[in-house]
């Protein structure tokens, strides 16, 4: 972004929050409360939806359990571990072969042996 357009939109942004009365400050504490409402999110269906896990559960949560959905299928930190068991991390830097035909041929013919 060039520097006319980063003046430009910063002055926008002035402008409008001069217009509702939006002090930085507000911004940055809006910020900070969705940072932490990020943080502590502990269950995420596939639209999105999220819940902490505290309080009564949401609409989303009931019809799913209500359906035989485990609430632990929803679960954020497992779904992250189910990941990482799934696709363990590899280092490819040093593998000879990289790049080459090799590195891309399947060896079904293999299987023979």
């Amino acid at each position: 972004m060039d520097e006319r357009k980063r003046e430009s939109i910063v002055a926008y942004l002035r402008r409008r929050m001069a217009e509702f009365s939006i002090e930085p400050e507000d911004v940055a504490a809006s910020i900070a409360e969705d940072q932490r409402r990020q943080r502590a999110v502990r269950y995420r269906d596939a639209f999105g939806n999220s819940w902490d896990g505290e309080g009564a559960a949401p609409q989303w949560v009931v019809q799913a359990t209500s359906a035989g959905q485990s609430l632990e299928h929803f679960a954020v930190s497992t779904m992250r571990e189910q990941n990482s068991q799934q696709h363990p991390s590899v280092d490819w830097r040093d593998d000879p072969f990289a790049g080459t035909r090799l590195a891309t041929n399947k060896f079904e013919h293999l299987e023979s042996f």
